[in-house]
C-alpha cells in the first residue's frame, strides 16, 4: 500500500542531494553544536521569521511559513536538546520541491485523507501514482497569518478552499493556536505530579475549521479530518509506546503492514501496549483504530534519557475517520485515529532522516454550512534521572520504565 511516509522519503531525498552546496550558509551556527535548540533557532531565524514562547529555560520555536507548524522545543534553553526533527538542508537550500516540502518539525497540521475517492492530495480522474500526488499548498507551502502571540501564547489563521477527488468544493477557516504550558498547567493537563529537578517543555495546540461555504460537508460528497504529526529524532534505544483499549471489538488491534509487515524485532503488541523501534533504522509503520484508540501514546529515549508523552482527543462511540489508502476504497470511513512511524533507508541505501513520528487525527468532520470544530493535542517532553522519569511513566502509562527497555 502506498503511503505519505515512503514518498516525503523519496522527495526529500531528492531534495536534499542537490542543496549540499549551501549546507554551511547560516550565520552563527558555531556557537551551538548541531543537535542542541541554538542550533535549529539559528538555522530557522537564518531562512525564515520564527516565533519563539518562552518559560524559563523551556523554549518552542513556531513557524508562521509553514502553517503555524511547532518546528522544536527544548527543556533546558538554546543549549539544550532539540526534539524536533528538522531538515536543514532542504530549508537551507530555498526550494520548493515537488509532491510535498518535508521541512520537518514537531507538530506540523494537515488535511485528511490523502487517497481514495474523496483524497484531497489527488485531483479528480487522476491516478493514484506518485506522479499525481501534491501536498496542497494551503497545508504545505503557504504562510499562515499570524493572528497574535505573547511570550506564550501563538494564534495563526487562514482562510482556505479545496476540492476533492470527488470535485466537491471545501470552503474554510483555519484556526490554530498554540500555548506553551506551565508546570502547574502540564500537571492539570496529563493529571501527573514530579519533581522540580525534571527539566520539561509542554504545549497544547487546539485547532479549528470553519466551514465557511454555503454546502453542508456530506458522506456522500466526502469529509475532511484534521491531522496531526510530530516528527522526532531516534536514538538506537527509542520504544514508542501506544496504549490500546484491550476489550474492544475491532477487525484489527493495530495495522501493521503499511510497508510491508513490521517485524516481530520491531513491534511488540501484548498487554494494552505496542511497542514499537524509533531508532531511525527501518520503514515501518503502525496505526490504532478508533474502537481501540485511547487519548495518549508516547515514547522513551534511554540514551538520552527523554520521556515524550502525546495527549490527544477520543471520542468514545466515533469510529469514522477517514481512509488515507492511495485507491478507490470499500470503506473510505475505516481509517485508523492514531499511528507511528519509523524512518529507514530506501532500497537504494539514500535516507532524509533519520526521525520517528507520532501521529494523531480527529474524526471525519460532518459540519453544516457556519460550523465549527475544533481538535487538540497537548505534547510534552520530560528529561531526567531514569528515577524521575519512571515515575512519571508509571502515573501515565501504568508501566515501568524497565518494563519498556525490556521489550527489545
Amino acid at each position: 500500500m502506498k503511503t505519505f511516509a515512503l514518498l516525503f522519503l523519496i522527495v526529500s531525498v531528492l531534495a536534499c542531494s542537490n542543496s549540499g552546496k549551501k549546507a554551511n550558509s547560516d550565520s552563527a551556527l558555531i556557537t551551538f553544536e548541531k543537535g542542541t535548540y541554538g542550533y535549529d533557532l539559528n538555522v530557522l531565524k537564518n531562512h525564515t521569521k520564527p516565533i519563539e514562547l518562552k518559560n524559563g529555560n523551556a523554549r518552542l520555536l513556531i513557524s508562521p511559513e509553514y502553517q503555524g507548524r511547532v518546528m522544536t522545543s527544548s527543556s533546558e534553553g538554546e543549549s539544550g536538546l532539540s526534539y524536533g526533527w528538522i531538515n536543514h538542508d532542504l530549508i537551507r537550500s530555498g526550494e520548493v520541491t515537488k509532491h510535498i516540502y518535508p521541512v520537518g518539525g514537531e507538530e506540523r497540521f494537515w488535511l485528511g485523507p490523502e487517497g481514495g475517492q474523496f483524497s484531497i492530495f489527488f485531483k479528480s480522474g487522476s491516478s493514484f501514482d506518485f506522479e499525481e500526488w501534491q501536498t496542497p499548498a494551503s497545508i504545505d507551502t503557504e504562510t499562515y497569518e499570524l493572528v497574535s502571540s505573547n511570550e506564550t501564547q501563538a494564534v495563526f489563521s487562514k482562510s482556505i478552499q479545496i476540492k476533492n477527488y470527488n470535485d466537491f468544493l471545501f470552503e474554510f477557516d483555519v484556526n490554530r493556536k498554540i500555548t506553551l504550558l506551565d508546570n502547574n498547567e502540564l500537571k492539570s493537563e496529563f493529571g501527573i505530579v514530579f519533581q522540580e529537578g525534571v527539566k520539561s517543555v509542554g504545549y497544547k495546540s487546539v485547532n479549528q475549521l470553519k466551514n465557511t461555504g454555503s454546502a453542508e460537508w456530506k458522506k456522500e460528497s466526502g469529509l475532511l479530518s484534521i491531522w496531526l504529526l510530530g516528527m522526532f529524532n531516534p536514538s538506537p534505544e527509542v520504544t514508542i509506546i501506544v496504549p490500546y483499549k484491550t476489550e474492544a471489538e475491532s477487525d484489527y488491534i493495530v495495522k501493521d503492514d503499511y510497508f510491508g509487515k513490521v517485524a516481530p524485532d520491531r513491534l511488540v503488541v501484548k498487554d494494552g501496549f505496542a511497542f514499537f523501534k524509533g531508532d531511525g533504522k527501518q520503514r515501518g509503520k503502525i496505526g490504532i483504530p478508533p474502537q481501540r484508540a485511547l487519548p495518549i501514546l508516547g515514547s522513551y529515549d534511554a540514551e538520552n534519557k527523554l520521556l515524550t508523552v502525546v495527549k490527544c482527543e477520543v471520542y468514545e462511540g466515533v469510529n469514522d475517520y477517514v481512509n488515507s489508502a492511495w485507491e478507490m476504497q470499500e470503506f473510505p470511513f475505516k481509517g485508523d485515529a492514531i499511528n507511528s512511524y519509523n524512518d529507514g533507508p530506501l532500497e537504494d541505501g539514500s535516507q532524509i532522516g533519520p526521525f520517528y513520528e507520532m501521529e494523531t487525527s480527529s474524526p471525519a468532520l460532518a459540519l453544516k454550512s457556519g460550523e465549527t470544530a475544533k481538535y487538540a493535542q497537548s505534547t510534552v517532553h520530560f528529561q531526567g534521572t531514569e528515577e524521575e522519569l519512571n515515575a512519571l511513566c508509571q502515573q501515565i502509562f501504568n508501566i515501568s520504565l524497565n518494563e519498556i527497555k525490556a521489550v527489545f
